[in-house]
């Protein structure tokens, strides 16, 4: 029986389209919804070309990285491969699930979030009489627009380096590739949270002199309301000493760890630890209502080069930004200084 996937015409012009990606052009000729009931159900469009070329990308016995090159056709699956590795090593083990609210994805760089800023009259929970009004939330776009940054790492390596290389293997690296960019868009997002997204809402920041004590935690996480303080994002040396404190040497905490890898404090908030984090400086957030990241299209390759082998100096890229949806949602706390404002 022969498939459609099969006679699918591959070439270099079905990338750079405008509006869409490489995945969504295959998907468009050749969409999965023909395929249920087949041996192929549960791959998508991209997955069935590499079957179609006989690439195997994964375990011991996966391909070396030339069984992409031994055709002209087969060669354009190769940008696609490396954009999805990369991917994948951007999204796992990061934290950024963990401290935004919502993702959006928009093919630009000029975008304005919304806000909702309610007064203090308007925080009061108010009776409504029969008749009487019913008190306003009011939204607006943003002032200023949030900065995307593009964040990348350079691939270089000769063709004649890699070509006998297990796929498998060269994947370790592109996921270290994707995880270095998840780095830096987590300390972008760091930087909104603390300093603010352009519009005048830096984090409030509190200061605490000596050794971080359970007192001071309470105190900190009192501020939240009408929030709540359900994630705590530390650096190594606060993390060091929130665990040295009696309260958090819980033993459950322990057996939660072993079991699924997460700490939690004994305020019930999720506790994170980044390097990216500045030193003497805890964050506190409600995950639910803090930070907005907002990506610009897909993981970028540059698909020209890869597709022609020249693997000298091939940029792969990723572009982000972050808004601050409601600021009281999340605060700092410096330890062991004065804070100004």
């Amino acid at each position: 029986m022969s498939y459609h996937f099969e006679n699918l015409r591959l070439e270099k012009g079905m990338y750079g389209r405008s509006g869409t990606s490489f995945a969504k052009t295959l998907e468009e000729l050749d969409p999965s919804e023909g395929y249920r009931g087949t041996p192929l159900e549960g791959l998508d469009a991209f997955q069935r070309q590499l079957k179609r070329f006989g690439i195997h990308v994964k375990g011991a016995d996966s391909d070396p990285v030339e069984k992409f090159f031994h055709t002209t056709e087969s060669s354009v699956l190769f940008p696609e491969f490396v954009s999805r590795v990369v991917r994948q090593g951007l999204e796992e083990g990061g934290i950024l699930p963990d401290i935004t609210a919502t993702v959006t994805k928009f093919d630009g760089m000029d975008y304005r979030s919304i806000a909702s800023i309610p007064t203090e009259e308007e925080k009061k929970l108010l009776q409504v009489a029969e008749g009487a009004a019913i008190p306003e939330t009011s939204v607006r776009t943003q002032e200023n627009l949030v900065k995307l940054q593009k964040r990348g790492r350079m691939l270089v390596a000769s063709y004649e380096a890699i070509r006998f290389q297990r796929l498998d293997l060269f994947s370790v690296t592109l996921r270290q590739i994707g995880a270095y960019i998840g780095k830096m868009h987590l300390q972008d997002a760091i930087k909104v949270l603390l300093e603010g997204d352009g519009n005048e809402n830096p984090a409030e920041a509190v200061s605490h002199s000596g050794a971080l004590s359970y007192d001071a935690l309470l105190e900190f996480w009192n501020k939240f309301d009408p929030f709540a303080m359900n994630t705590l994002l530390v650096g190594g040396d606060t993390m060091l000493e929130l665990l040295r404190l009696k309260e958090f040497q819980n033993p459950l905490t322990g057996l939660n760890f072993q079991g699924t890898g997460t700490l939690s404090t004994p305020l019930g908030a999720k506790l994170l630890r980044t390097s990216a984090m500045p030193a003497g400086t805890l964050i506190g957030l409600d995950k639910r209502y803090a930070l907005e990241q907002v990506i610009g299209g897909e993981v970028m390759v540059e698909y020209d080069k890869l597709i022609d082998r020249q693997l000298e100096r091939a940029a792969i890229t990723s572009i982000s930004g972050f808004a601050k949806l409601f600021t009281g949602a999340s605060k700092a706390m410096k330890l062991g200084a004065g804070v100004q404002g």
